[in-house]
């Protein structure tokens, strides 16, 4: 049985997909592996949710539901990371967000349960390609919890592949920032509390890593709930902007005996490249279509931050915290896409936003790229997926089920797009 495509609308709902029940074959696309690696024209077999060959079409006999998609590119999954998606649904309305809780030290707050399944945000992701991502608390020193969810689920439950994967810690600022409307910067003074909020923080950390040795204390959520970085179970996401910051941060940590730091933001990151590499640091990146943190930046440092350090082999992915950071995310593709015009391969850009950032996470063995035994997780679109003309969705997998693409977007769209022409009638 042979599919070819016409429109990714027809027959899409947005009631989660069931498991995959037949063998499916994509045949002809151009793979781009998601590891640096490109298929000219591929064959892709996936079975129960796994893929279970790839490589040359010419190579391999398709099986099962055939699917044409020759002319058509085939991608792994987009991962968003340090995301707030189906955290918050409406931001001018206080009570549909909820992302942060009340205190400063709360290892214990778990993003995960929050969770909401059904935002019609995180369904705008799919037409985008972008699948997976990483629920992320904000607010306080220590945040909380991360978890990793796929976006195609009934509720949180059934989304989570990866459950309290890492502890999240908003590094204390160098500086303070006063802003006018529209937030210009009206000025930038020194943090006279810096070395303060540090002690503080190292004084919680060390006390919780005495806590966790000590099986007699008596319990303290928040202790206990710091035992997974101390036992390398769990990652330590670092949310730092500055050059000083960042070597505070990475000190502290490895004083700590905590290996699996991630620095997330870390604006001024190419500026302590080497002790980043010496530690073995991963980087988190601020999102691309960002402005300068420095007057004196160079005004395009945003887009050309990435390059910097995967030329210099730090494992690095983008980010998008900001304003308007979850309806934003659907941009994802588009942030990778612009690092091209600065000194990255359109394979290079794409790790930043599939392998990269999965093993980031932790979920580098089960997503990320497109290899055989890896979850079929995957999307075929018209063109280059990175590029805002190229980007047109036409199927997409999450672990081998066929989700809908369709959202409240294209629904509007479908609505709307023959009114002007009808008016002319």
């Amino acid at each position: 049985m042979i599919l070819v495509f016409c429109s990714f609308t027809a027959n899409a709902q947005q009631t989660p997909a069931g498991a995959q029940k037949e063998l499916i074959s994509i045949v002809g696309a151009t793979a781009h592996i998601g590891n640096g690696n490109l298929i000219k024209e591929a064959t892709l077999i996936f079975e129960n949710g796994l893929i279970k060959e790839i490589g040359a079409a010419s190579e391999i006999t398709p099986q099962g539901i055939v699917i044409d998609a020759k002319g058509k590119h085939l991608y792994p999954g987009f991962i968003i990371p340090n995301s707030t998606l189906g955290l918050g649904e409406i931001d001018a309305v206080r009570a549909t967000i909820d992302a942060d809780e009340i205190g400063s030290m709360l290892p214990h707050i778990r993003s995960l349960i929050a969770y909401n399944a059904e935002s019609k945000v995180v369904e705008s992701m799919r037409p985008n390609g972008v699948l997976l991502a990483q629920i992320t608390p904000r607010g306080g020193r220590i945040s909380g919890t991360s978890s990793l969810v796929q976006l195609d689920a009934w509720n949180w439950e059934d989304a989570a592949i990866k459950v309290d994967d890492g502890i999240h810690i908003n590094w204390p600022q160098t500086y303070k920032s006063k802003y006018e409307s529209f937030g210009q910067v009206v000025i930038s003074e020194a943090n006279e509390d810096y070395l303060k909020q540090v002690n503080e923080l190292k004084h919680f950390l060390l006390n919780a890593k005495a806590y966790t040795k000590n099986e007699s204390s008596k319990e303290h959520l928040p202790f206990q709930a710091s035992k997974g970085i101390f036992d390398g179970i769990q990652k330590v996401y670092v949310h730092v902007k500055r050059q000083k910051g960042i070597i505070d941060a990475i000190t502290l940590m490895k004083s700590l005996g905590l290996d699996q730091i991630v620095l997330v933001g870390a604006d001024e990151a190419y500026k302590t490249i080497d002790l980043i590499k010496k530690e073995n640091v991963a980087v988190l990146l601020r999102r691309t279509q960002s402005l300068p943190l420095n007057e004196d930046d160079d005004y395009d440092l945003p887009y050309k931050n990435a390059v910097t350090l995967v030329e210099n082999d730090i494992l690095v992915g983008l980010e998008n915290s900001g304003q308007m950071e979850r309806m934003n995310s659907r941009n994802l593709p588009f942030y990778a896409g612009i690092t091209t015009g600065y000194g990255l391969t359109f394979e290079e850009a794409l790790q930043l936003i599939t392998l990269n950032t999965a093993s980031i996470l932790g979920i580098g063995q089960q997503y990320g790229s497109l290899e055989k035994g890896k979850s079929a997780t995957l999307f075929i679109s018209e063109g280059n997926a990175l590029e805002m003309n190229g980007n047109i969705i036409v199927k997409a997998y999450i672990d081998g089920r066929d989700i809908s693409l369709e959202t409240h977007q294209t629904k509007l769209w479908k609505r709307y797009m023959d009114k002007y022409s009808q008016a002319s009638e």
